[in-house]
C-alpha cells in the first residue's frame, strides 16, 4: 500500500502537481522544485511570497550533489555530521550558498543561498528516492499560521487545493527543523 501511495505522489509531482506529506514534525507541502508552475502554485496555496525562498528535502546527501559539488571539504563534513546525527538532535536544515547558480530563483527567493535538508523520515526518504531527487519542503499551513500536525486539520484547511495527500505518520520531532547557515554556523531558527 505504501509503495502504491508513493508511486501516486511521484506521478503527481512529475505532472507539476502539489502534494502534502508527513515530515519529522509537521505536515509539509511539496512539489517538483524545477517546475516553476508547480512551485508558484504551491506558494499561492500557502500564501507565501516567493522572495522568502523554500527548503529542498532529499533522501541522501548524494541527491544534492548538483549543489554541493563546489563546497569545500570542511563544509561537506559539517553537512554529513549534522545530517547523520539528526535522529538524536532533530531535523537540521542548512543554508548553503548556491555559488554555481544551479537552483531556480523561485526556490531561493531573494537569497544567494538555498535551504537544504536530508530527511531522516522513512516516508520522505522513500518519496525522494522514487521521485529521483529532492522535492520542495515547506510547512503545510497558510503563511504566518501555526504548522499543521493533524491530517484532519490539513484536509480541512488545504485539502481542496492539493492534488494529493501522501498518507503516513509524522516522525517523532516536536518542532520543525533547526536552520543553520553553513558558512557561518549561525543558528537562524532554533529547534
Amino acid at each position: 500500500m505504501k509503495r502504491l501511495a508513493v508511486d501516486k505522489a511521484c506521478r503527481v509531482l512529475s505532472s507539476a502537481g502539489v502534494i502534502a506529506y508527513p515530515t519529522e514534525a509537521v505536515w509539509g507541502l511539496g512539489c517538483d522544485p524545477f517546475s516553476q508552475q508547480a512551485t508558484l502554485r504551491l506558494l499561492q496555496i500557502k500564501r507565501r511570497p516567493v522572495e522568502k525562498g523554500m527548503i529542498l528535502v532529499a533522501a541522501t546527501i548524494e541527491q544534492l550533489d548538483f549543489i554541493l559539488s563546489a563546497l569545500p571539504t570542511e563544509q561537506l563534513d559539517v553537512l554529513k555530521k549534522g545530517w547523520s546525527g539528526q535522529a538524536k538532535s532533530g531535523p537540521i536544515t542548512y543554508l548553503v550558498r548556491d555559488s554555481q547558480d544551479v537552483v531556480p530563483w523561485w526556490i531561493k527567493g531573494d537569497h544567494p543561498s538555498v535551504a537544504l535538508r536530508v530527511s531522516s523520515h522513512p516516508l520522505v526518504q522513500q518519496l525522494c528516492r522514487q521521485f529521483g531527487g529532492p522535492v520542495v519542503s515547506t510547512s503545510a499551513n497558510l503563511a504566518g499560521r501555526p504548522a499543521i500536525r493533524s491530517r484532519v486539520l490539513l484536509e480541512q484547511q488545504l485539502g481542496a487545493q492539493l492534488d494529493y495527500v501522501l498518507p503516513g505518520s509524522l516522525g517523532g520531532a516536536s518542532k520543525p527543523s533547526q536552520i543553520i547557515d553553513l558558512a557561518t554556523g549561525q543558528v537562524m531558527r532554533a529547534a
